[in-house]
């Protein structure tokens, strides 16, 4: 009986790197730099997609039941913007329901050339190569 209800227990994972209060107090916007911000917190866990002028610090914490997939049970993430002289200009805090869903594109990218298959390149080289 145990076994079947282990198999109905979640499995959760948690993963990330979110800094605890103290450390975050001790983060003052307008005074320190990059380097400071980093003894403070340590390196963050990742880096602003199109410039590194934002760094995030996250966690989550995922529930996964069997086979399905796994389910966002909580998400922090603490992002420190710099200015462009590398100083903390704002400290922002996000959790899940900030969370958006971003939806992938099935549009084809059009290539030149023609559209043959396989079997009409095969044929189509046959012939062209050949020993002297």
């Amino acid at each position: 009986m145990s076994l079947v209800a282990s198999a109905c227990s979640p499995r959760v994972s948690i993963r990330g790197n979110l800094p605890r209060e103290e450390q975050l107090a001790k983060v003052s916007i307008g005074e320190q730099k990059r380097d400071e911000v980093a003894e403070i917190l340590g390196t963050p866990s990742t880096l602003g997609t199109f410039d590194d002028k934002v760094w995030y610090y996250i966690s989550r914490k995922t529930e996964r039941f069997a086979f399905l997939e796994p389910k966002i049970v909580d998400q922090q993430v603490i992002a420190i913007y710099f200015s462009d002289s590398d100083v903390v200009e704002a400290v922002h805090r996000y959790d899940k329901d900030d969370l958006r869903r971003i939806g992938m594109v099935d549009r084809k990218t059009p290539t030149a050339g023609k559209d043959i298959s396989v079997l009409d390149q095969l044929i189509g080289n046959l012939g062209r190569f050949g020993g002297n």
